[in-house]
């Protein structure tokens, strides 16, 4: 059975637009028409390393084939298309305080296509969750209002299939890309996917996280099951879903931008400041 997200997350078709026109604005405020979502540039070769160079850009192939530091090269900036992959499985949409993660997810997505939009980047969207829903890269508004409005309406029996998605992917876009995840990060398979995805593409991760994944005030001991996985487990009141240090590690070394998000915290400073600092960092590339 289908729900709806207004009647658990308080936001009418009215107000969530607003949210969403909201986060974009903040996105876009203070930044130039650069495509600061996205590095925006395509390799061209490597030379060796010069003092001042950015330890980012080390060609680690390169440089441990032939014993030398080398710095890949990249050409001039060009326009990425932005694919949002959404969590629809059921974690997301369980929630103990006023916004789920699932909610948070959309509006952030939302405020990321209408950013991307702004600097003529096609958005295209997929769910990985278990039912089928892909939009490919649009410059429409109105089909991302369309898919918005879509993708509220949600299920309680999904489980997430992220890393499986992201496999089917990989061999379906033919040039470089900026995919944007969105999601609790409960598919185990999910960060070696990403991995081998980052590779090719610019990869962002925005990890969603309910208060209640950290602690269960009061609760004492118990025995529980994550529902993604099935796995079993006994906790004293205090669940931590994923080694976050571990992850963050994880990511980084694969040059894989990673972001943990409260679903209790305000995010649009949070947010703005993280894609600015791509920018420049894809700046300091160049």
């Amino acid at each position: 059975m289908e729900h709806f997200l207004e009647s658990k997350d308080r936001l009418n078709e009215r107000q969530f637009h607003i949210a969403v026109k909201r986060l974009a604005d903040s996105l876009g405020y203070g930044t130039d028409r650069s495509p600061y979502l996205g590095s925006g540039i395509e390799y061209v070769q490597s030379r060796l390393y010069q003092i001042g160079d950015p330890i980012k850009s080390i060609d680690w192939r390169v440089t441990a084939r032939i014993g030398k530091v080398f710095i890949k090269e990249y050409e001039s900036p060009k326009q990425l298309p932005v694919y949002l992959l959404i969590d629809t499985s059921a974690s997301m949409t369980v929630s103990s305080v006023s916004l789920s993660k699932y909610a948070l997810a959309l509006q952030i997505a939302g405020g990321l296509a209408f950013a991307s939009l702004d600097r003529i980047s096609p958005v295209g969207v997929i769910g990985v969750g278990e039912s089928t829903f892909r939009i490919t890269p649009s410059l429409s508004r109105i089909q991302i209002l369309q898919w918005l409005h879509r993708l509220r309406r949600y299920r309680l029996d999904e489980r997430t299939t992220l890393g499986q998605k992201l496999k089917e992917l990989a061999p379906s876009l033919p040039s470089r890309a900026l995919l944007i995840v969105l999601s609790d990060l409960h598919d185990p398979s999910a960060p070696t996917a990403l991995k081998l995805m980052a590779q090719r593409h610019d990869c962002v991760v925005l990890q969603l996280r309910d208060p209640s994944e950290t602690a269960v005030r009061g609760a004492g001991f118990f025995r529980g099951q994550e529902a993604e996985t099935g796995e079993s487990f006994v906790t004293l009141g205090k669940r931590v879903m994923l080694n976050q240090e571990s992850l963050h590690d994880q990511l980084k070394k694969a040059q894989i931008d990673h972001l943990l998000l409260q679903t209790d915290r305000k995010i649009e400073h949070t947010l703005r400041q993280f894609f600015q600092m791509r920018g420049l960092a894809g700046k300091g590339a160049r």
